[in-house]
């Protein structure tokens, strides 16, 4: 969070991205099984061949989209505040306030059998 020496100068830093393009829905049911299957893999290698495979009902409920990506932008903002040079002298605070992601140790389902968590939690990275 940006806080500046005037309301109209607080900020956020960020990073943003627009993708444009035409979905198409993924209807074949092995390509949609692979492309979930990559998805999950992408998050958590080593995760989908543990997993009970879909049923049929959960295959139906889930929609898989495919996007072919046309144009694509990205919009960066960060920095300290953008103060102009009389407000510089204000006898007010301003300054970034940094804000995390992380992750916490994992917590069990106590209604499982596997307590010790994978070692793929452990690898598990935010950004």
């Amino acid at each position: 969070l940006v806080l500046a020496r005037s309301a109209y100068n607080h900020s956020v830093n960020y990073r943003s991205v627009m993708l444009l393009g035409r979905a198409r829905l993924i209807a074949d049911p092995a390509e949609k099984e692979t492309r979930l299957k990559n998805f999950v893999e992408g998050m958590f290698p080593g995760r989908w061949d543990r997993l009970r495979p879909m049923t049929a009902y959960e295959a139906k409920a889930t929609t898989v989209l495919a996007i072919e990506i046309n144009e694509a932008s990205a919009k960066i903002r960060s920095g300290p505040p953008g103060d102009p040079d009389e407000d510089l002298m204000q006898d007010v605070w301003a300054g970034v306030l940094p804000l995390e992601t992380r992750t916490l140790p994992p917590i069990p389902d106590a209604r499982g059998s596997v307590a010790t968590p994978p070692e793929y939690l452990t690898r598990f990275k935010i950004g």
